[in-house]
């Protein structure tokens, strides 16, 4: 089998990078060379510091090492006319408590809305309420997610995470934010599906791995189905993003509902 892979190193021959580049450069990602298919050396190149992924784009190509992240870390249609479940029928709502991933490129085309058609093709009971916020943090969400959760709701998408990555947010701390959005949503009988995130790996691998770790322990300790990884062939796929290279455009969002739609129609049934 050969000798055995460091953390760093898998990273770099993930992406055809010289694992010598983790050796001789802190953790800081040249968000132009890290490109996979590509077999050069990355130079060191400052990356700022402030910059927060679903509020600013003109740094976000450096989300390729978050694709990085998670494949070493271990992760891993709908009818032209659908009909409508009778005026009968009671309808109950998912909410996709989320950030801009969840209202890019607008809230119409967003991934809730692929949602929306495809429980509508199924002629399921529900509806989707998306209720994403440009820039939110699992703080932020902590914050507003009490009315969210009121009423007929049954379902609830939490999608949130990726900013408290890009900013260094201590994990112990993310993960106290969602275990209060999920304990809070099961004390009403709500089902809840996690959607995971990465991060990139700007302060060091121990930082990205302490964030993996916290979705999937999340959802053990709840007994939650999780989205592995929310972006999984959407970032950095070509006709799929927007200028960033992790926005989704129309497609794009279609394609992170059929992320999440194995995770959710169990629910909805």
């Amino acid at each position: 089998m050969g000798t055995a892979l460091g953390p760093a190193q898998m990273v770099c021959d993930l992406w055809g990078v010289r694992s010598s580049y983790y050796e001789r450069v802190p953790p800081v990602v040249d968000s132009h060379n890290c490109i996979p298919g590509q077999n050069r050396e990355i130079s060191s190149m400052p990356i700022e510091r402030d910059v927060r992924v679903m509020r600013k784009s003109n740094t976000i190509h450096a989300i390729g090492c978050l694709v990085v992240s998670f494949v070493l870390l271990g992760g891993c249609g709908s009818s032209s006319n659908p009909a409508a479940p009778s005026s009968s029928t009671v309808v109950r709502r998912v909410v996709v408590l989320g950030d801009s991933l969840a209202v890019t490129p607008t809230p119409a085309d967003g991934f809730p809305a692929a949602l929306q058609s495809r429980i509508a093709g199924g002629r399921l009971p529900w509806a989707v309420n998306n209720a994403g916020v440009y820039g939110d943090t699992t703080a932020d969400g902590l914050r507003r997610y009490e009315p969210l959760l009121q009423g007929d709701v049954g379902v609830l998408v939490l999608e949130l995470g990726a900013n408290d990555g890009i900013d260094g947010v201590d994990a112990g701390t993310i993960e106290r934010n969602l275990a209060a959005m999920i304990e809070a949503a099961q004390a009403h009988g709500i089902a809840v599906v996690l959607c995971g995130m990465e991060t990139l790996p700007l302060r060091g691998v121990g930082y990205t791995v302490a964030f993996h770790d916290v979705f999937p322990r999340l959802a053990r300790r709840y007994n939650i189905p999780l989205v592995p990884f929310l972006l999984t062939g959407v970032a950095l796929t070509p006709g799929l993003t927007g200028p960033d290279g992790v926005h989704p455009n129309a497609a794009g969002a279609r394609r992170i509902a059929d992320n999440v739609w194995p995770y959710l129609e169990p629910l909805l049934r």
